[in-house]
């Protein structure tokens, strides 16, 4: 006689993890966040490599980017004071403490930088034309703060999603930093395709293949790395969102590419490599909810390891056997 196999529920029929209480607009922040922090990217190479069209829509792309990840976030938090809160401490292991600063740091350079980029239009003379000469220098340093704020910002919440207890998330820990950095750069390089004459959007477009190469290798890890939990990432909606990301990525690639000379088809690329990226992010968070809400992804995994915790600890079959007594 032994005790039958359990199955996959808990007690009362309750779930064993509590699913997060996050909804679509921590997706959306995900996704905004990554936009800003590629788009500052974008507007620091325009900068440095004497483009000023893709300067400008880098830079007024990121402070409506960021400024749409500080609603959403406020949103989630319920009351505006406890973002405030969390700026009494600074925690290094905690993601979403050093999240918080990066955000503050990252906000004001951003806005500054796009603020710059109204000097044109200011008068020449008086006050206002002297804060029109001035703008510019320090709309250029605020820029290059920005972007080298942006690699944290665009992979800090995937430590943070990495860091919970949700099974797909949390296994998936080497490849989530790498995806939301390659859907950073996806994003930014769309908005210089959309936004900039074919004549100054090389940079977008080494950016396209750069983000492009990390998202779709960093989707295809978690898609297959994971084993059982790879499924959340392959069935359901979560599923045809990453296939979906994965066809708009590689259109968008081959558009950029390709369409080097047609302000169409490079518009389209844009259109296509921002569609992506708001499906990876969406994909990625819904995956890792349905991971946690169906107890077999959790029950498996720790029995595999507890599994396997006991091969290691077993005795080699060729011991000697001990004398007889």
């Amino acid at each position: 006689m032994r005790v039958p196999e359990a199955e996959f529920t808990s007690y009362y029929g309750r779930p064993i993890l509590k699913a997060p209480v996050w909804k679509w607009d921590i997706a959306a922040y995900l996704f905004t966040g990554g936009l800003a922090a590629g788009s500052s990217l974008l507007a620091a190479g325009g900068q440095l490599t004497g483009r000023p069209a893709l300067r400008r829509a880098g830079r007024v792309t990121a402070l409506a980017a960021v400024s749409a990840s500080a609603v959403f976030l406020v949103k989630d938090l319920g009351r505006p004071a406890r973002f405030h809160h969390m700026l009494r401490v600074a925690k290094p292991t905690s993601p979403m403490s050093m999240g918080t600063w990066i955000l503050t740091a990252y906000g004001p350079a951003a806005g500054v930088a796009a603020i710059a980029e109204a000097a044109g239009v200011l008068p020449r003379h008086g006050l206002l034309g002297m804060a029109g000469r001035a703008l510019p220098p320090v709309g250029n340093v605020a820029g290059l703060l920005a972007a080298g704020t942006a690699p944290a910002l665009a992979t800090y919440t995937g430590v943070l999603l990495a860091g919970t207890a949700v099974p797909s998330w949390h296994e998936a820990y080497p490849e989530l930093p790498v995806i939301f950095a390659g859907s950073a750069l996806a994003s930014g390089a769309g908005v210089g395709l959309l936004a900039a004459p074919t004549a100054q959007a090389g940079p977008a477009r080494r950016m396209a293949v750069a983000g492009a190469a990390l998202e779709l290798y960093g989707t295809h890890r978690v898609e297959t790395r994971l084993g059982l939990l790879s499924e959340p990432y392959r069935q359901g909606n979560p599923g045809w969102l990453l296939r979906a990301s994965r066809m708009l990525t590689i259109g968008g690639v081959a558009g950029a590419l390709l369409g080097r000379r047609s302000r169409l088809v490079s518009g389209l690329s844009g259109v296509s490599l921002l569609a992506a990226s708001l499906a990876t992010r969406f994909g990625i968070f819904y995956g890792g909810v349905a991971s946690a809400r169906d107890p077999r992804y959790t029950v498996v995994p720790q029995r595999e390891r507890v599994d396997a915790r006991r091969s290691g600890m077993d005795l080699p079959s060729d011991r000697a056997a001990p004398p007889a007594v």
